[in-house]
């Protein structure tokens, strides 16, 4: 066989194998991270607990680095958060510029996490968000806040299921923001893990959230998520530290 016969033979063979390996590569899951954050407004979420008798300790170091932060550049409001049914565990809500400016005020956190180091009894999970359906520049200045009730829910759900998740969120959202008592319902979603998706949620008052939970709106997005759920729906209920 001539010798430039047997060099395009052995050309066509490895294109083949190429080709064969790309079909069978694995398409990129739902959800996945993206190589690079997208711009714009950062909102973090931090939750903690800790130790029986340390509430009154840990609102005071809350509330301090609460009115500290909301002075640097880039902030648009933190909130400082003590779960209503467990008086151990803690969050802390902030909404920053873009992620640069959260990065300026890591050192803050950190001082933080410190001075609370001897009291955990959980150290601090701090999620990444990006705003996916929201309504307002900043949070922790809504008017008729006094006696509110705040609730941050972790939706997690199965990737495959993302895109209808999202859809019935925004359904929700939508018919949420019309009812009484409604001060902020706002959707997020977390950084690399796309189906994550965080409710942030701010009513009147206790009466005002228990008919939220109760409205026909509200139940039929709970039955409709139950299929897609990848974890257990976990709402939690605060009052703000002031």
């Amino acid at each position: 066989m001539p010798l430039y016969r047997f060099l395009a033979i052995l050309v066509l063979i490895g294109a083949a194998m190429s080709g064969s390996a790309q079909a069978q590569a694995p398409a990129p899951a739902p959800g996945s991270a993206p190589t690079q954050p997208p711009p714009g407004p950062v909102y973090m979420i931090t939750f903690f607990e800790v130790g029986t008798g340390s509430a009154d300790q840990t609102i005071g170091l809350l509330r301090d680095f609460a009115a500290a932060s909301r002075k640097q550049d880039g902030n648009a409001g933190v909130l400082a958060l003590h779960e209503i049914a467990r008086p151990g565990r803690f969050a802390f809500v902030e909404l920053w510029r873009d992620k640069p400016a959260r990065e300026a005020n890591a050192p803050a956190v950190a001082s933080l996490r410190d001075k609370l180091q001897p009291l955990f009894a959980s150290p601090f999970d701090v999620r990444t968000n990006y705003g996916l359906d929201v309504t307002g520049p900043a949070i922790g200045a809504e008017p008729g806040a006094d006696n509110a009730v705040y609730v941050l829910t972790h939706v997690d759900v199965f990737p495959a299921g993302k895109d209808q998740t999202i859809e019935l969120l925004k359904t929700l959202a939508a018919a949420s923001r019309k009812e009484t008592g409604h001060l902020r319902f706002e959707l997020w979603q977390q950084e690399g893990r796309f189906n994550h998706l965080p409710v942030f949620e701010i009513w009147r008052d206790a009466q005002a959230q228990g008919a939220h939970a109760n409205a026909p709106h509200t139940r039929d997005f709970r039955a409709k998520l139950v299929p897609l759920q990848g974890a257990l729906y976990d709402e939690r209920l605060y009052t703000a530290i002031r």
